[in-house]
């Protein structure tokens, strides 16, 4: 067996010895098991890993740890596995992007954490008026603005429960909060989740919902789920956060219902389009509070410790002929 890998991650000189380990213990007599490090260890910490690798190694890969360009695919002609270090592989999944054959592998698991963090802070700050203080700081202006809301009996229905929405969920059982689930098969259970529900319930969950929270796939099912006619269905003092994909939220729709006072708030990882045109109204809405899809940044130590162990473990099983977790293709 003659195998290259090319690992693009940042990756200490103590990581390395840890690769170089995971295939010495599996690899077979007469194994041809080459692993070239094209990792900048400078990146770590930082929110965008950047993936390039030496030209002269292209021929050659049969496997690539890290997000290389995907119209730099077609440069790999023994190329059989590609993983990523992100959990979204949309890109790579375009036609003519990957070959026939080519198994694709991504990081699920990696940035539950890291993206619930920011999902919950988002729900705290808009519950608690945040965003509007943070203005009248900056025009020196002391004024109530009202009553605020808590999570601590709310009903928080969260869309999508895989690694982030379970790890959100968690987060709002620990301040009271009821949870409540929706999944395409919802006789599956996720942790933090009291009640779960499929896709075929949820107009009737949303009237009761105090938060609503998507972390889904972008799929043609979800493309504009919450749309006009379900921000309606909404309570007047209901938050709405999105850290999944930007197209599950209608944005003209969102845009309309915010500025009629349909809901609370809304906190937005991501949007539709992204960025984010200059001329959105979403940005002039003193109820959204948008951040630039930096949820899941690498930035967060446990988060990166996360990825490499994903790519290790999946190295080992690569060189041993075993199945690779988290295939997407």
């Amino acid at each position: 067996m003659s195998k290259t890998i090319v690992n693009c991650l940042p990756l200490t000189d103590a990581e390395k010895r840890d690769f170089m380990l995971a295939i010495a213990d599996v690899r077979r007599p007469g194994d041809d098991i080459h692993l070239e490090f094209a990792g900048d260890p400078r990146q770590r910490g930082m929110m965008g890993w950047k993936a390039s690798v030496p030209e002269p190694l292209r021929a050659d890969a049969t496997a690539v740890i890290g997000n290389i360009a995907p119209g730099e695919c077609a440069q790999y002609p023994r190329l059989e596995w590609l993983q990523t270090w992100s959990a979204g592989v949309d890109r790579y999944l375009a036609p003519g992007i990957l070959p026939d054959g080519v198994t694709l592998t991504n990081a699920t698991g990696a940035y539950g954490q890291s993206v619930a963090e920011h999902l919950f802070a988002m729900m705290m700050a808009l519950m608690k008026n945040i965003p509007a203080y943070a203005r009248q700081q900056q025009d020196r202006r002391w004024h109530d603005l009202g009553p605020a809301l808590t999570p601590s009996g709310a009903t928080v229905l969260v869309i999508g429960t895989g690694d982030i929405g379970s790890h959100f969920a968690r987060l709002c059982k620990a301040v009271g909060a009821h949870t409540v689930g929706v999944r395409r098969d919802p006789a599956t259970p996720a942790d933090g989740i009291d009640d779960m529900h499929g896709f075929a319930d949820l107009d009737t969950l949303l009237p009761d919902a105090d938060v609503v929270a998507l972390a889904v796939p972008s799929t043609p099912q979800t493309r504009h789920l919450i749309d006009g006619r379900r921000l309606v269905m909404l309570k007047s003092t209901a938050v709405l956060l999105n850290a999944g994909r930007g197209d599950a939220v209608d944005p003209v729709a969102l845009s309309r219902a915010l500025a009629e006072d349909q809901l609370h708030g809304a906190g937005l990882d991501v949007t539709e389009p992204e960025p984010l045109p200059a001329d959105s109204p979403l940005w002039a809405e003193p109820h959204c509070l948008i951040t630039p899809h930096v949820a899941g940044g690498n930035h967060l130590a446990v988060t990166e410790g996360r990825i490499i162990a994903i790519a290790l473990e999946n190295t080992r099983r690569y060189v041993a002929g075993e199945p690779l977790t988290n295939v997407r293709r």
